[in-house]
């Protein structure tokens, strides 16, 4: 090889390194990259920012007049004064709403996951022609307001008293014999707010569920057929180990925003503390004069929980990826 020669394949090799060739194209490395700077910057402003505050609250100080919170931006600053004030509650009176909240979200999760594979597996499998007609009824519930929604439920579910027969649900629940009759559903019942939190929150799982089980290839459920498995035994062998990824995916979205719900308790159950979550120990905290730090501390501490399911989802993806 002539030097001209070794010179022209150092200078490609070395534009190799610093581009790519797509369509024919030349691109330098960052080209493809720079797609996500808006996203990065997106996060950096209304994520990293705000967490970063929730920090300087949490080991902030107060003000000695009226406690209000001081936040402290150093973190050689930060004192730890408040984490201890909460851990110490969570021995004494926390436990028991963290207790309820993660029995609360277990519940209603399963049911989420079972009512939405239900009806996913149908529209994906059975629809036929209504196929359409069905997505747009899944859809439909986000053009209405959570709220809305939640405010229907409470006059369904209104308590019978004087010559009001109560809502249209607890009539219905009256005229039939073997079940209690005149229960205040909404005077802190808990099965009222597991199935408010499935009612509001089943539509996200139900839609990654149909696009994963619409998108698996039919010919693998073919071919567990023509190796001898009937239906049931070819659903659990073949569709429900693929579909994996998007129960694992659906119960991320599903699960973690449950945590953190106050609303559909305040609705629901109204200020009954016999029921409360998380959500509304966090609520009371910030609107209490004094409290902010403490409610900075157990946001903190409920994100580490939750990093754990958020963990093994990631992993368990990529392990999935990787098998394909």
């Amino acid at each position: 090889m002539s030097r001209r020669d070794k010179r022209r394949a150092r200078k490609l090799e070395k534009k190799g390194r610093g581009s790519e060739r797509v369509a024919g194209a030349w691109y330098p490395r960052w080209y493809w990259p720079s797609f996500a700077a808006p996203a990065i910057v997106w996060l950096a402003v209304f994520f990293v920012i705000p967490f970063y505050v929730i920090f300087g609250v949490a080991f902030g100080t107060r003000d000695p007049v009226d406690q209000s919170a001081i936040p402290v931006w150093e973190p050689w600053w930060w004192s730890a004064q408040s984490a201890r004030e909460v851990f110490t509650d969570i021995k004494t009176i926390y436990y028991a709403t963290f207790l309820r909240t993660f029995v609360y979200v277990f519940i209603a999760s399963a049911l989420c996951v079972i009512i939405g594979y239900l009806v996913a597996y149908y529209v994906a499998r059975f629809a036929g022609k209504r196929r359409g007609l069905y997505l747009a009824l899944l859809i439909a519930p986000f053009f209405i307001s959570y709220l809305m929604r939640m405010l229907a439920w409470i006059n369904l579910l209104g308590p019978a008293s004087g010559n009001d027969p109560g809502g249209y649900i607890t009539r219905l629940l009256n005229w039939i014999p073997f079940i209690p009759h005149n229960v205040d559903w909404l005077g802190g019942n808990p099965v009222t707010l597991v199935l408010g939190l499935v009612y509001g929150y089943v539509p996200y799982m139900i839609l990654p569920l149909y696009g994963f089980l619409d998108s698996i290839n039919k010919s693998l459920l073919e071919a567990g057929r023509d190796l001898g498995a009937g239906s049931l035994r070819t659903f659990m062998r073949v569709t429900l180990p693929m579909s994996r990824p998007a129960i694992l995916a659906g119960l991320v979205i599903v699960s973690l925003p449950m945590f953190g719900d106050y609303y559909t308790h305040d609705l629901l159950n109204g200020n009954v503390g016999k029921t409360s979550m998380v959500g509304n120990m966090l609520d009371n905290a910030v609107t209490t004069t004094g409290h902010q730090p403490q409610a900075a501390v157990i946001v903190l501490i409920l994100v580490l929980i939750l990093l754990i399911p958020m963990a093994y989802y990631l992993v368990s993806t990529k392990r999935s990826m990787e098998t394909r």
